[in-house]
């Protein structure tokens, strides 16, 4: 069987994949990516993109439910899930459709079908054979459906994307930031909705006061939380759909259910033991800090290597990597010490090094924590507002910033600048030496005055905002 060779195949025409081989390609390599889907992968048709959409939506009805507070006259009826949903695939598409003439014009092959390895240099697509010196894994993730009575009662989050009509009473089944984020745009869309999570609060992974805050904002909002509370099946009962739990629990009268308890990698059907390549039980292909498997020529990047599941990451992972291999750029590779993210939730939140408690562990009592809890000036006319909280997270006795913690309006847009102060080493004292931009939410960050005790001390105290303090 004739092969033909490339000098780099990129396995998954999604962030990572596209952006290892557009940078291999811009170096005068010829590249080539594989897809068995659609161009883009998740980010681009199942995730950030058209939940961000969704997300701005959803922050319209709730400027909207505010307006009135301020002398504007907003009535705000019921959800044209129509109009927005077919808005929202005529975006998609369209993305879809740059990506199919970019990848054309940087002379990139894209080979649709599904990818096995032949050897550690050879895959195979639909009965032909492809290969390369260098074959990066970059399938990324896929929803993950639980094994347990009547999951096939539910939908996933990809499955959410699909719905033509809203669901009027919905239960998302998971606490992390896929399950918040489709619970709170769903609920001010106009759904009735429960989240149920397994673990005692949402967003667990999180510095605890983000979690604690979302949640009471949570319920604010007219969501029911089910915390500690496990789904062992689900069952088609008179009122809809039922989510049963332990010790005969039942919440019952859905009719829909998101699984949203997490993302399994996309490597089940590689064939990679042909290849040698190493995974973990779950799916993870494991690398080194250069994004090297166990064999030598064959890589990963992106959610499949167990690390940071962002899109930002897989093409940062992804461009690093092919300046390593064709630009002459040997030391060349991502950090993953210190990678800002944020969650759309209801109010959004912004996040970047370590928490409060990993910081206590790492730097034990040298740590000094500030805090900030208020609601904006953007609320002083209306009753629905969020609350915004911020935490700064320091440690040395230069107080060196190294964590950074924010829910609330604008939290994420506010956050990409702080993650270059905290990226770059910056100090407590470099954040008080700049002057304050006023009246915002984000001059707090740098007006902090009042650090919180320490942990063995019963007292603390929060920061007042700016504006509150001069007024």
């Amino acid at each position: 069987m004739q092969t033909q060779h490339f000098d780099l195949i990129a396995i998954g025409a999604g962030s990572g994949g596209l952006a290892v081989a557009e940078k291999a390609a811009e170096l005068g390599k010829r590249a080539a990516v594989i897809e068995a889907g659609r161009i883009g992968g998740t980010c681009v048709n199942n995730g950030c993109v058209p939940k961000k959409i969704m997300w701005y939506a959803a922050q319209l009805a709730h400027g909207a439910d505010s307006a009135t507070g301020f002398g504007v006259p907003v009535t705000r009826g019921t959800t044209d899930w129509r109009t927005l949903i077919e808005g929202r695939r005529r975006y998609i598409a369209n993305i879809g459709e740059y990506w199919d003439r970019h990848v054309a014009e940087r002379g990139i092959d894209l080979i649709e079908g599904r990818a096995r390895f032949v050897d550690a240099h050879t895959v195979e697509v639909d009965g032909r054979r492809y290969g390369a010196e260098h074959l990066v894994i970059a399938t990324g993730g896929r929803p993950i459906v639980p094994p347990v009575p009547g999951a096939e009662l539910a939908i996933t989050s990809d499955g959410f994307f699909d719905l033509d009509e809203q669901p009027r009473r919905v239960a998302v089944i998971g606490g992390g930031y896929i399950g918040v984020e489709l619970s709170g745009m769903l609920r001010a869309l106009g759904s009735d909705v429960s989240l149920i999570a397994l673990e005692q609060r949402v967003l667990e992974r999180f510095d605890p006061m983000i979690g604690e805050v979302l949640a009471e904002e949570m319920r604010r909002q007219g969501i029911d939380l089910h915390v500690g509370f496990r789904a062992e099946g689900l069952v088609r009962t008179q009122a809809g759909i039922g989510v049963d739990g332990t010790d005969s629990q039942r919440l019952d009268g859905y009719d829909t259910v998101i699984w949203a308890v997490g993302r399994a990698p996309n490597t089940a059907d590689l064939d990679l033991e042909a290849a040698g390549v190493d995974t973990r039980a779950n799916g993870v292909v494991p690398v080194d800090a250069f994004q090297n498997t166990n064999v030598p020529g064959i890589y990963a990047i992106g959610d499949v290597t167990g690390k940071v599941p962002l899109t930002p990451v897989a093409i940062a992972a992804g461009r690093r990597l092919a300046e390593r291999l064709f630009a002459g750029r040997p030391g060349r590779r991502l950090d993953y010490e210190s990678v800002p993210s944020v969650v759309f939730s209801h109010p959004p939140i912004g996040t970047v090094g370590l928490t409060e408690a990993q910081a206590r562990e790492r730097y034990g009592t040298s740590v000094r924590v500030y805090k900030a809890h208020f609601t904006p000036m953007r609320y002083a006319l209306s009753e629905h507002g969020p609350a915004t909280a911020m935490k700064l997270v320091c440690a040395g006795e230069e107080e060196r910033v190294v964590g950074i913690h924010l829910i609330g309006d604008n939290a994420d847009e506010m956050l990409q600048g702080f993650a270059v102060a905290l990226t770059m080493g910056a100090t407590k004292a470099d954040f008080d030496n700049t002057v304050a931009i006023h009246p915002t939410s984000a001059e707090e960050l740098v007006t902090m005055k009042v650090a919180e005790p320490a942990p063995a001390e019963e007292e603390t105290v929060d920061a007042g905002i700016a504006w509150q303090r001069a007024g």
